[in-house]
């Protein structure tokens, strides 16, 4: 299936690996030129030579640079235009899991969340906007199945991650008439090398895979190509009448309707 993204100009937030990483290399399949960035500059070097060893060097640029920082992010963009002429798609991913436990939280708790995961990704998305109404395109935020309902997920994340996808829809509605589709992807229990579950997998085995197949019907964890799949379809031409909607890619886990 042919879903329109030759030539087209990606911009990916945090894809230094995992999620980010396979959302880069599904886009370079397709054809797409894309950008990556990370915070990580070691580990960005790597992601650019894992992407380009079977694609022309041309078609990728990667950036060093924190995507919850205003100046990285305009420095970013402003990057991308100059070297591919401007900016068709934007995946935001930009979050972390990582938070305190439990209720007592403080003020600093709540900053750090809110703008990790919250924050981050809103403000990518109103300085890459002039960009895409110039051309149309479509903004993805990647945000996570503890945004959809309550789960044993710290509660700064769980609450940034419904913020997100609360104002997903609300720019969704804002920015349609101008030819920009935005659109969320929650994944759920996603297993990848150096990720959560991996640590979590390797403190107690049994006990967690035991609760992947009591939690979620497949049975299984999700893969990193998975979630990429979902997003380039929201990109692509294929889901041109698809906007404001979070695509939930977990396995069954969810029960809401």
């Amino acid at each position: 299936m042919d879903l329109g993204l030759r030539d087209t100009v990606a911009f990916i937030a945090g894809a230094s690996r995992g999620i980010g990483l396979a959302i880069a290399r599904a886009f370079l399949s397709e054809g797409a030129r894309v950008i990556i960035t990370g915070r990580d500059g070691k580990r960005l070097k790597k992601a650019s030579s894992i992407l380009t060893a079977k694609i022309d060097a041309k078609h990728l640029i990667s950036l060093q640079g924190d995507m919850t920082d205003p100046k990285d992010i305009q420095r970013a963009i402003d990057k991308t235009v100059s070297t591919f002429g401007g900016i068709d798609h934007v995946v935001a991913n930009v979050g972390s899991g990582a938070g305190r436990e439990g209720w007592d939280l403080d003020p600093e708790d709540w900053e750090l969340s809110l703008k990790t995961n919250l924050t981050g990704g809103m403000i990518l998305a109103t300085k890459v906007l002039p960009r895409l109404t110039a051309r149309g395109g479509s903004i993805t935020f990647i945000s996570s199945i503890a945004g959809c309902e309550s789960m044993n997920a710290p509660v700064t994340y769980s609450a940034a991650k419904a913020a997100l996808q609360s104002a997903m829809k609300n720019l969704s509605r804002r920015v349609g008439s101008k030819g920009v589709r935005v659109n969320a992807v929650a994944p759920g229990n996603v297993h990848l090398p150096g990720g959560s579950w991996a640590r979590l997998l390797a403190k107690r085995k049994k006990f967690y895979e035991e609760y992947v197949k009591s939690e979620v019907p497949m049975q299984r964890f999700g893969r990193p190509e998975e979630i990429a799949d979902a997003v380039i379809f929201l990109a692509s031409e294929r889901a041109q009448f698809i906007t404001g909607v979070c695509l939930v890619v977990d396995g069954g886990q969810t029960r809401s309707f």
